[in-house]
């Protein structure tokens, strides 16, 4: 094989081990621009969590306002009912955040997503916020999940 044919075989295979962004749809991010979410790992869409194991919740964005502090709400959306979901840190600033945050300014928000053991096999929208000081959303995002034993 010769050096370009190398090249060429080994870009292939970092295409196929990149992982694409996350499908979400936007629910109302006010004070903020989202640019992109990654969910790790998540190698199909929608993201099947297995039970027992925690993923990497990374949403990259921009603000457009300053905020002293911000704090994360999640919900999981069964049926068109929103059931609230516990995560470890809600303080977007002890998540990858470094506070206050500027407007006009890039952020890349990294929280842990925990599916436990005794969840049910289901699928659900997951929907995730990050509150300004003003409880406006600096995100929300909405993605499809399905939780498998």
């Amino acid at each position: 094989m010769d050096v370009r044919t190398g090249f060429i075989v080994l870009f292939c295979l970092i295409g196929l081990t990149r992982a694409d962004p996350v499908k979400y749809v936007d629910c109302g991010s006010v004070t903020g621009k989202v640019e992109v979410v990654d969910i790790n790992p998540c190698q199909s869409q929608p993201c099947q969590l297995h039970k027992g194991q925690d993923y990497s919740v990374n949403v990259t964005f921009s603000s457009v306002v300053e905020s002293q502090t911000s704090k994360a709400v999640v919900h999981g959306i069964i049926a068109g009912v929103p059931v609230p979901f516990h995560i470890s840190k809600d303080d977007g600033c002890q998540s990858g955040i470094k506070c206050p945050i500027q407007k006009q300014q890039f952020y890349h928000y990294l929280n842990a997503l925990p599916v436990k053991s005794e969840y049910p096999s289901i699928k659900l929208v997951v929907k995730w916020e990050l509150k300004d000081d003003n409880a406006k959303d600096l995100f929300c995002i909405m993605f499809p999940v399905e939780i498998v034993g």
